[in-house]
């Protein structure tokens, strides 16, 4: 099953890449195209993307002819990831360097910025022509433009719960909806409305997504912690050098001994521990039962999106969509 979703998102990822290399073709001043494109160039699983045309489908849509807004959607996220490696100083990102660590801060907010103007001539590409009526195309763009608030707004969340101690369960929960279930959630109803759907469609699709997006950021945070940093593409243990409060770490909190929280909180947001350091934590985390807590929780929020298609007439597009969201649970990056 993973095998085969896995060449179904390279085959979606195909018609995206194309559209995306024409509307980020080089112009002057070359360095500003360049850093656009090098996180997109470097790869990424392009789930928004498949979302947006898997959802066009299951509604009856031609997929090809909303290429242009899964692009966007991917334009979008790898604004976000430029400006959100920015916040974090990464240096790593899909095992290359992070845009600002090449061409430095300056030079990477511009290219972001860039990146976030493309998204709204994507949309205007595919809506020209008077083809789609205006209300549908309003409907998108205020997608679009609820998804980018919301990244703010959970992005800001995050950077602040570092200096933080009480954070809770709920706080994290708000975050990571705002961070990343939101785009999911965008992906899939920006693909159902220009396929045409019912507003019955729309929430269900919209509602899988938001869940499988949730279930998605918790693995993230897990692998983040554990995972083979080749596989990952990015340092493992970063979270901790950065003081993120992620559900392992309120999780850990909330249930240490007083000499394991103060151990814990003396790692967090020390960006000179070793990996020794990293290890012991995670054996405390481990001990303590938060890191297999995370990943109940995210297999919690897979039911939950697979609950949601349910009721939805069985098709490719469905079936594809099902066994997404048991990839986001089973991979390894």
């Amino acid at each position: 099953m993973t095998s085969d979703i896995e060449r179904k998102l390279t085959e979606s990822s195909d018609l995206v890449d194309e559209y995306m290399e024409k509307i980020l073709k080089e112009r002057r001043p070359e360095v500003l195209y360049r850093s656009a494109r090098h996180l997109i160039e470097a790869g990424g699983k392009r789930l928004r993307p498949f979302l947006v045309l898997k959802a066009c489908s299951l509604v009856g849509g031609e997929p090809k002819d909303v290429v242009p807004l899964a692009a966007a959607i991917e334009i979008l996220h790898n604004f976000t990831l430029i400006h959100d490696d920015i916040m974090d100083n990464d240096d790593l990102r899909r095992n290359v360097p992070t845009v600002h660590k090449i061409w430095g801060i300056p030079v990477a907010i511009a290219s972001g910025d860039l990146l976030f103007a493309k998204v709204y001539e994507a949309v205007v590409s595919w809506a020209e022509g008077g083809k789609v009526p205006c209300e549908r195309v309003m409907a998108i763009i205020d997608r679009f433009n609820r998804a980018a608030i919301s990244i703010c707004e959970g992005q800001v969340l995050d950077v602040s719960f570092i200096s933080l101690d009480n954070v809770t369960e709920k706080d994290y929960f708000e975050m990571i909806g705002g961070k990343t279930a939101v785009l999911l959630e965008a992906s899939a109803e920006i693909g159902a409305l220009a396929g045409g759907s019912n507003d019955r469609e729309l929430r269900l699709l919209g509602d899988f997504a938001y869940n499988a997006g949730m279930a998605f950021q918790l693995v993230d945070d897990y692998l983040g912690a554990t995972a083979d940093e080749k596989v990952l593409g990015k340092p493992v243990g970063s979270d901790l050098r950065e003081g993120k409060k992620t559900l392992i770490i309120v999780h850990a909190l909330s249930h240490a001994f007083p000499q394991e929280k103060r151990r814990i909180l003396e790692v967090l947001r020390n960006p000179k521990i070793s990996q020794e350091d990293i290890e012991e934590i995670n054996k405390i985390l481990s001990s303590l039962g938060s890191l297999s807590y995370t990943m109940e929780q995210a297999k919690k929020y897979v039911e939950k999106a697979k609950n949601s298609l349910e009721s939805l007439h069985d098709c490719e597009a469905k079936t594809d969509l099902q066994n997404l969201v048991e990839f986001f649970i089973n991979r390894k990056y």
